[in-house]
């Protein structure tokens, strides 16, 4: 019996290893975990647990409940602080969709939470049209300290730190046990940004434009986790009459084209790294065809809103990122194209849609029949071995 069990094991091995890639991820996707480039995180019934970013895990868990379901329930009482919101039971949560950039679980009560896969880690709560609280553990390795109503910034022992903001008029802050409780109005938004190196005055600075709502998309151009493409593009929408897409990606060359509701002027925050843009010093910017003038200050990037002509400012990322974030106030709006160039060459090469760092990939790339005609090989060699042991 002894060549016919090996003969199974045989099968077996050859059976598990001939799985696609793409059964395997859906696999992963139906046990409720996540694993990008720089996030990763499981899903229990009712929270986002173990949450890291660049293999630092920045929290332990996240749940987000309705309000008025919370107080039903009796985990909050009606009336109470939020520093008192300390334990609530999650909603129930799905991980609903994933792309090669970002991961989003949905809630039962309509709150959503999206993970996007770069190298801040971003993650945003929406409210879903309903009053949300959203309690966050942190680690028994880090403190959280509150700054204003709108920001608590987590500090872990290891050098790394995060920051939850609200987007809205809802409010956020260090709750009785010391980790993070959140109050969202029905189109408020939770997001937490990751600083693996710390945070810098800069980090500050944008946080600062995200809260008061004069940012209204962050936009990363990286380095694509797919084979057979060279950049991918993440869009993080903090506001919802805002749409930005990377229309070109390459070399030297970051082209999107930025969409808005509203005349109103905002600010488009790009991280683009080494490989796109790899000096930032001779940077051209411009919008629509017509050169921006660079910023002096923040001050000046804001006072470009609403004015007769966009600016944009460059804020250099540490080496170990690779990267650098181009902040464009955009004066006015409807429909506008946004161009980066090193020296002012727009010509940009290979030309890719940005939308397809934002598609799911099912199909994986295999040689022909090389698979098939392996394991037909190892059948004919197992049954053989058989043979001469009857």
């Amino acid at each position: 019996m002894a060549p016919t069990r090996t003969v199974l094991v045989v099968l077996l091995l050859i059976v598990s290893s001939a799985v696609p890639i793409g059964t395997a991820a859906a696999a992963a996707q139906q046990g409720e975990a996540y694993a990008g480039s720089y996030v990763e995180f499981e899903t229990t019934n009712d929270a986002i647990v173990n949450y890291s970013v660049n293999g630092n895990t920045v929290f332990q868990s996240v749940k987000v409940q309705s309000q008025s379901t919370a107080e039903n329930q009796g985990s909050v009482q009606a009336g109470a602080g939020l520093s008192a919101v300390t334990d609530i039971t999650g909603a129930a949560l799905s991980l609903d969709s994933q792309t090669e950039v970002s991961a989003t679980v949905t809630a039962e009560n309509g709150a959503t939470m999206e993970a996007h896969d770069n190298s801040r880690g971003i993650l945003t709560v929406r409210s879903g049209g309903d009053s949300q609280y959203v309690t966050v553990n942190v680690s028994s390795s880090s403190q959280a300290e509150n700054e204003g109503d709108q920001r608590v910034v987590v500090s872990s022992d290891d050098g790394t730190q995060g920051t939850f903001i609200v987007v809205g008029d809802g409010e956020v802050t260090v709750n009785e046990q010391g980790n993070v409780s959140a109050d969202l109005e029905s189109d408020d938004k939770l997001v937490f940004r990751s600083y693996s190196e710390g945070r810098t005055e800069e980090d500050e600075q944008e946080e600062q434009l995200i809260s008061d709502g004069q940012a209204a998309a962050e936009v990363y151009v990286m380095e694509s986790s797919e084979q057979g493409s060279e950049f991918a593009a993440d869009v993080v929408q903090y506001s919802e009459d805002t749409t930005v897409e990377v229309t070109q990606q390459s070399e030297g060359t970051v082209r999107m084209t930025a969409n808005r509701s509203q005349d109103q002027g905002k600010i488009i925050i790009t991280s683009v790294s080494e490989q796109a843009i790899s000096s930032a010093e001779d940077l051209q910017v411009t919008v629509d065809g017509e050169a921006a003038a660079e910023a002096s200050s923040y001050s000046d990037l804001e006072g470009a809103i609403g004015s007769d002509s966009s600016k944009f400012l460059v804020d250099q990322q540490s080496s170990a990122q690779a990267s650098a974030d181009v902040l464009v106030a955009v004066n006015q709006f409807s429909t506008r194209e946004i161009t980066m160039s090193e020296d002012g060459d727009d010509s940009g090469g290979s030309e890719t849609d940005g939308s397809d760092g934002g598609q799911e990939t099912t199909d994986v790339n295999t040689p022909g029949f090389g698979p098939i005609a392996a394991l037909i090989a190892l059948v004919a060699v197992a049954a053989l071995a058989v043979a001469r042991h009857r």
